[in-house]
């Protein structure tokens, strides 16, 4: 429920604070007060465009703001949660700040938010009742071109029904059903493509296994051709080195065993000579264990021209494959996981195709079932709407015009299921009935909308409703009676009605008044909260105009006692 609404530069709102309470409040003014502005400043709470002209003359932003009680709007409190917004003890403040250049900012409870978050908290999707229940729901010239819409038709009679949520359901199902029409599609046109792609593959993938390498192996391919290329190099070096070493007649070795042979003399006269020679007996031998290392070396070096080629040539195709399928080995095999993976789709494309093809049908049939239970439960639930909107009509004084709903089946399933709705209207039983929109006056559409939303009225859930002059095209006992639906639909819920007619004013639990005045030569708007005396001034104005008389006085009074 919305309490409270604060509105600052906004337009010829200088600043304004409204605080609603729950029933029918009712706010009337002369034409021209501001009553289109003040609905402009409510849409915004609901999301609405917002524009640098909504900013007051002389003032760098506009603020509009409203206060709702949330106690009784569990799914409210359980968006703020997801959104990770504080409920601030179940209330809701949301914030519109517009500035001089245009540009628009929301916050909730405190928190800068985007638009969306505002519309998903405050004013989803609007349907007449359902479980998307908004805070705000405007109903007005914008909502009765609504009514003209055959998909709201069919959303109208989904809720009446209770069978919106079979209908999410099969909605949800009929999207799969085209996905996998669409993925089976798919798969056909690949299978008309495979044999040459295949062929293709299949060569590719010999390719990269013709290499014969493992993880690691183009390192090694690459150190093995350059050994080989330099055989006679590194033997001629191993040799060379062998020989000082240890075969030569004045080898490292020999010189270092003719030292250790002189130590062994010199041990006797000090014992350090023999301590300081101990690494040279570790060091002969390591020359001894590196001789040897190099002898077995040196005899393992292939110098086979046969073998060299074969390794070159295969160093080859790995260069080639490394342009073609990717920068080293490793990339290489990711390549050939890709081609493999390819072939397989292809080769079990068949397979896939008939168990996607098998898996269509069975949503098919499901969705043919539920389809029909939909279809059959529109049609009942139409003639019991039907029954009832033709009794608010008469209740509204609308007598002789007859409400109607059309319901066919069509030849091809939607997402909505086989059934094409739509609302119709005939002036008298001579006449056909025919749509809305090519019948249905402006002020006939308000009072069929306001009939509507009592009887979908299922939800459990409370919100502000905003009538915009619902009662256009109306008067005498046809608007007392607007009024009483008006009043009966504010039970439970709360509704902000602007109105121009005493006999719906009369009905409201509290009344304001909008007016406009010059003040220091700027045009300024205001609010006002009518008392007991004031109020009855306002509706002997809406009598009988500025002229206010003992007549109209008494008349409003009365007005007032009866309601």
């Amino acid at each position: 429920m919305l309490l409270e609404l604060n509105v600052s530069d906004f337009a010829i709102i200088d600043n304004i604070r409204i605080e609603f309470r729950s029933g029918l409040n009712i706010l009337s003014g002369e034409t021209g007060a501001g009553k289109s502005i003040l609905l402009k400043s409510l849409s915004l709470l609901m999301g609405g465009k917002s524009s640098s002209e909504d900013v007051r003359s002389g003032a760098q932003a506009a603020t509009v703001e409203g206060f709702f009680d949330l106690s009784e709007r569990p799914d409210v409190l359980a968006i703020l949660k997801q959104l990770d917004i504080s409920d601030n003890d179940e209330t809701l403040i949301v914030r519109r700040v517009i500035s001089k250049q245009g540009k628009s900012r929301v916050y909730l409870n405190g928190t800068l938010s985007t638009l969306h978050d505002l519309k998903t908290l405050v004013s989803p999707l609007v349907e007449v009742a359902g479980r998307n229940t908004p805070l705000i729901e405007m109903t007005g010239q914008h909502d009765s071109k609504h009514l003209l819409d055959r998909s709201y038709h069919l959303d109208i009679v989904d809720q009446f029904a209770g069978t919106m949520d079979l209908r999410k359901a099969y909605t949800k199902e009929f999207h799969q059903a085209e996905e996998l029409r669409q993925q089976i599609e798919e798969l056909k046109e690949k299978q008309k493509l495979a044999a040459q792609r295949l062929d293709f593959l299949e060569f590719q993938r010999e390719e990269i296994k013709a290499l014969g390498l493992e993880p690691g192996d183009d390192t090694e391919l690459e150190q093995k051709v350059a050994r080989l290329k330099n055989s006679k190099r590194l033997s001629e070096f191993a040799a060379e080195t062998e020989y000082h070493l240890y075969s030569g007649d004045d080898s490292i070795l020999s010189r270092v065993h003719h030292i250790l042979q002189s130590s062994a003399q010199l041990k006797s006269l000090d014992s350090a000579i023999g301590t300081a020679l101990e690494p040279l007996s570790q060091a002969k031998a390591l020359i001894e264990e590196a001789a040897f290392e190099l002898r077995d070396y040196s005899r393992q070096l292939d110098s086979s021209p046969e073998q060299l080629s074969e390794l070159e040539t295969k160093l080859d195709q790995y260069r080639k494959a490394q342009k073609k399928f990717g920068a080293d080995l490793e990339e290489i095999f990711q390549t050939l996981e890709s081609i493999e993976a390819e072939i397989n789709e292809y080769e079990s494309a068949d397979e896939t195709t008939v168990k996607l093809e098998k898996q269509l049908k069975e949503i098919q049939v499901r969705l043919k079932d539920t389809a029909e239970e939909l279809h059959e439960n529109r049609v009942k639930a139409s003639k019991q709407l039907t029954v009832k909107v033709t009794h608010e009509l008469e209740d509204l004084n609308m007598k002789g015009l007859e409400f109607s709903i059309r319901v066919d089946r069509s030849k091809e399933a939607g997402p909505t299921g086989v059934s094409f709705l739509e609302f119709l209207v005939r002036p008298s039983k001579k006449d056909e009935y025919r749509p809305l929109n090519k019948i249905a006056s402006g002020g006939e559409l308000s009072r069929l909308l306001l009939s509507l939303k009592r009887i979908s009225q299922v939800t459990d859930l409370p919100r502000t409703y905003l009538f915009d002059e619902v009662d256009t095209g109306v008067s005498g006992v046809t608007a007392e009676k607007v009024g009483k639906k008006l009043r009966q639909t504010s039970e439970g819920q709360q509704v902000v009605c602007i109105t121009h007619l005493p006999q719906v004013a009369a009905f409201g639990n509290q009344h304001y008044l909008i007016s406009k005045n010059q003040v220091k030569g700027r045009v300024q708007m205001t609010v006002t909260s009518l008392d007991d005396n004031s109020r009855v001034r306002e509706m002997a104005r809406l009598i009988s105009g500025e002229r206010i008389t003992e007549t109209s006085l008494n008349h409003a009074k009365a007005l007032l006692q009866n309601a």
